[in-house]
């Protein structure tokens, strides 16, 4: 195998090539006069030697583990005759030295070499920019180190990433603050291009799951420890303790050195590495027992490669490769091993393809006279176009796993595997990929399931640091001296709610006993300090109070806030601990009792369809009786009065007419059992109306109130002002505000036309309050037309808004805030609804059921009489009519039969029965005689 091996030379010529890279980005060269030449060199179809150029930092912790794994895997390709037969790869090494400056001068360097490929480079800085001048000479550039998500784009379409972006590894890291249920982390990282995108990439992960980067804590490469640790004291004063450490293997373990140093990898803290700590930590085989100690409960994710055949054999000839420097390998050595064999296959294909080793002068590369850049010697490989659509296809199994590109160019199926740091090792908690999040199992025995059949969101336990199981809450309040700022309103009127007090905390009142009794249930102190906001002569503005708590002036607001759209915008609210709503309340007068009161426990619809039925079922029963009780007939008259009186004297159960067929016995006891519920609900009904006292009032609801133009009282400082005003469209001349309960029930008294007001509009609580004071003698009207609830007001993002949410649930759950609201809010209630009458009304839907179960008795039971009825009518009637009936018109017969028909169901039962009888003993006779005629001799 033929290495070349360039180091930094000639630096003149150094700096001119500078001069031309930054001269290619950022200035056409065809503009400063630079020549063009037209030389093509062309080389054989099949070559002998294809050079392909590797770049990266050989004395790295990513360096010391890609370099015997590039140099194995190129040996691998030239001793395999399926793979390039005739033809051998030279590898052509640049080392960057750990410096982007060097890194760009060693990249147009490799270019100078007509190389067909590029692998490299592990920074992400020096990629962004040779990724220029790649895209310039068609070189397809390998990177198995440069993990900036940037990289991506379609600004560098011979960028080829060989392993995963970080936007993948954000990904898992935002999957495990949610599941953690943390909201708020600090970022740690390098102030360079992989750092920036790889935190923007989090930044963005993390708002999809509603968490944030709090602090983006960056040092400049290669700061020294003081700055570092400067940083991470300032970070310390804040209040989240969930950092994020995106920095370079090289110098990562200084944070964690200071970390430890300033006692922070104690109890509390949480930490997690992204893919650079476990990179260190693999290269060696065993790992200083004073690193680890600086480890100890730290999360870190790793790049998730399969446990394959082909991992298995490299790892066990790893031991001896004669180019290994290092004891063991990361994952960095498997993916810059696969880039060889990437470039190998994808070269392969394409020169059975057709493909041709080829390289022309850029007509944008022009020298004046006497130039000392060189420009001519940075040609185009005329094939990189075809070469770079082969390798995005090229499809294997390689020693790091899959290696296949998706739509994004990235490799499909990314995953890691989070690692748990401690003691003298690492312990795998579990894994994540895109496919299925979270997860106890290895991500390639789920890509064949359905997500649903996946276990997501699980991990095994962890040991946090400080040796602690629990999860840790992830904030703490700052180290800064400073207790919670807590602006509480002073109150002029319902000091029930909240109000001053003389003694320590300074307030007092429900809402406060409900904070108090929140934090006490939460599992760590909070320092505090109640400030009231009101000069305690007017009661003050509650948007104002919440507004300056959203610009910070406050941490937070405790009292009677009502939790309204707009102030949800703003600021954060708690669980609510009190039900709330908008309601009116209004004068009523007490409304005499009329002569026609009688009527008024059914509708009148109901009055009509209880008539109607009276009658039909009198008429039902009279035609199933008619035929059999004497009580049931006689003359027209009299028996039009008997179906009357029959109907309507069952309504008190004393009809003297007795039943005697079956049918009107069971039609009569369905009507009874109705006609007995009818009286029991009109009973009940009447006696309520009368009994009850009746209250009236020209308002009715809220409707009255937009519709008239009386003047409107609402509280002092209430959201209720804005909302007549702004959602119901009501002049803001007709609000007088008022400010105590005393106005209020002046104000009612007066009335509009003494200067005081129809109704008042407040929250419910309030006119609760405000009723019971008053002994009952205003009423509230209509419904409760707005539906809210009170909570405690937070700087947006405030954690302690969640954790006390959680706590007022709490104590509504174990019956304490109910206890609290009867410490100071239990009085006597009043009755709030105006509208008894009408509720004690009847109608026809309460009872349509009974009705339609009597009609359907009645149904069933006139249509067996009638069926009955017709089938005697047939055996009645003779089978011939005489001769002379057949002259007669057919109407005339017809009309004869229904007479005949009306006639005979007018009849009495037993007589028609006799007849048949009779009729039936002459049919038998006339058949004997007929017999013994016929059996008589001649």
């Amino acid at each position: 195998m033929k290495v070349f091996w360039i180091r930094s030379g000639h630096w003149v010529r150094t700096i001119a090539l500078i001069f031309a890279l930054f001269f290619e980005i950022w200035m056409p060269l065809g503009v400063i006069g630079i020549g063009v030449s037209q030389n093509t060199n062309v080389s054989s179809s099949n070559p002998g030697v294809l050079n392909v150029g590797v770049l990266f930092t050989l004395d790295s912790v990513i360096g010391r583990s890609a370099q015997p794994a590039i140099l194995a895997a190129v040996d691998d390709v030239n001793a395999d005759n399926s793979v390039l037969p005739g033809t051998k790869l030279k590898l052509i090494l640049h080392d960057t030295n750990c410096s982007g400056f060097l890194g760009t001068v060693e990249a147009m360097q490799m270019m100078e070499d007509e190389v067909v490929a590029a692998i490299g480079p592990q920074s992400s800085g020096i990629a962004h920019v040779i990724s220029h001048v790649i895209n310039e000479l068609h070189i397809p550039l390998l990177s198995f180190g440069a993990t900036d998500p940037t990289l991506s784009a379609l600004q560098y379409p011979y960028f080829v990433r060989t392993t995963q972006s970080d936007h993948f590894q954000m990904n898992a890291i935002a999957d495990m603050v949610d599941y953690f249920g943390w909201r708020e982390v600090i970022a740690i990282f390098v102030d360079d291009d992989n750092g920036r995108s790889g935190i923007s990439a989090l930044s963005d992960a993390l708002a999809k799951k509603r968490a944030r980067i709090s602090y983006k804590a960056a040092f400049s490469p290669g700061s020294p420890n003081s700055v570092i640790s400067e940083l991470l004291v300032s970070i310390n004063l804040m209040e989240s303790r969930v950092y994020i450490v995106h920095v370079n293997p090289d110098t990562g373990l200084s944070v964690f050195s200071l970390a430890k140093k300033l006692q922070m990898m104690s109890s509390g803290y949480v930490w997690i590495a992204t893919d650079w700590l476990p990179s260190f930590l693999d290269s060696f085989e065993t790992n200083s027992p004073d690193i680890m100690n600086h480890l100890q409960g730290v999360v870190a994710l790793r790049h998730h490669t399969p446990d394959s055949d082909l991992k298995k054999n490299f790892v066990s000839k790893w031991k001896g490769l004669k180019y290994k420097k290092s004891s063991s390998f990361n994952s960095y050595a498997l993916y810059a091993y696969d880039s060889v064999w990437l470039a190998a296959r994808a070269l392969d294909t394409f020169l059975k393809e057709g493909g041709h080793i080829s390289f022309s002068t850029d007509p944008k590369l022009r020298e004046n006279n006497g130039s000392i850049l060189h420009l001519k010697s940075l040609r185009v490989f005329n094939g990189g176009e075809q070469l770079l659509q082969t390798i995005k296809r090229t499809n294997f199994t390689g020693v790091s796993g899959r290696i296949q590109f998706g739509d994004d160019r990235n490799l499909i199926h990314p995953a890691y595997d989070i690692l748990n740091i401690g003691g003298t090792g690492t312990r795998r908690i579990g894994y994540w990929s895109n496919h299925s999040g979270l997860s106890t199992i290895a991500p390639e025995n789920l890509y064949t399931k359905p997500l649903n059949a996946s276990p997501n969101n699980h991990l095994y336990s962890v040991i946090w640091p400080g040796e602690v199981t629990s999860v840790p809450r992830g904030w703490v309040f700052p180290h800064n001296g400073k207790s919670l700022q807590i602006v509480v309103p002073n109150r002029v009127s319902y000091k029930a709610f909240v109000s001053k007090d003389k003694n320590p905390p300074g307030v007092k009142g429900y809402c406060i006993d409900v904070f108090e009794a929140a934090l006490n249930l939460l599992p760590y102190p909070v320092p505090r300090t109640y400030i009231l906001y009101g000069d305690g002569k007017d009661t003050p503005e509650y948007s104002n109070l919440v507004y300056e708590v959203s610009q910070n002036k406050y941490d937070a607001a405790v009292g009677d806030i009502t939790i309204v759209t707009n102030r949800t915008k703003i600021v954060d609210f708690t669980q609510p601990f009190m039900e709330s709503g908008l309601v009116v309340v209004t004068v009523v007068n007490e409304e005499k009792s009329s002569p026609w009161a009688f009527l008024r426990p059914f509708t009148v619809q109901m009055w009509a369809v209880t008539a109607i039925f009276f009658i039909f079922v009198g008429a039902v029963v009279w035609i199933l009786e008619h035929r059999t009780n004497e009580e049931f007939r006689g003359p027209p008259r009299q028996q039009l009065i008997t179906i009357f009186w029959f109907s309507f004297s069952t309504m008190f159960f004393s009809h003297k007419e007795n039943t005697v067929s079956t049918l009107g016995r069971l039609v009569l006891i369905i009507w009874l059992f109705v006609v007995l519920i009818i009286n029991s609900s009109y009973t009940a009904s009447l006696t309520s109306i009368l009994t009850v006292q009746q209250l009236t009032s020209k308002i009715e609801g809220i409707d009255s109130l937009i519709s008239g133009t009386d003047a409107i009282g609402v509280q002092e400082g209430s959201f209720a002002l804005n909302y007549l005003i702004n959602e119901l469209s009501i002049a803001a001349s007709r609000i007088v505000k008022l400010k105590n309960q005393e106005e209020y029930a002046d104000a009612l008294r007066r009335g509009p036309g003494n200067g005081g007001v129809a109704a008042i509009v407040d929250e419910l609580p309030y006119v609760e309050l405000f009723l019971a004071g008053t002994n009952c003698i205003f009423r509230t009207v209509g419904q409760e037309f707005t539906k809210s609830g009170w909570g405690f007001a937070f700087q947006r993002d405030s954690p302690l808004a969640v954790d006390l949410s959680t706590a007022i649930l709490q104590l509504s759950e174990n019956g304490d805030l109910q206890k609290i609201h009867d410490k100071w809010l239990s009085r006597t209630e009043c009755s709030m609804s105006l509208n008894q009458v009408d509720v004690n009304q009847l109608s026809l839907s309460s009872f349509w059921g009974l009705f339609l179960i009597c009609g359907i008795a009645c149904f069933i039971a006139l249509s067996i009489f009638f069926f009955r009825v017709l089938f005697q009518y047939r055996r009645f009637t003779p089978e011939t009519q005489p001769e002379v009936e057949d002259i007669e018109p057919v109407r005339t017969r017809r009309l004869s039969r229904t007479t005949s028909f009306m006639h005979f169901v007018d009849k009495k039962e037993a007589e028609i029965k006799g007849k048949l009888k009779r009729k039936a003993s002459e049919n038998k006779q006339a058949s004997q005689s007929s017999e013994a005629h016929l059996d008589s001799p001649p």
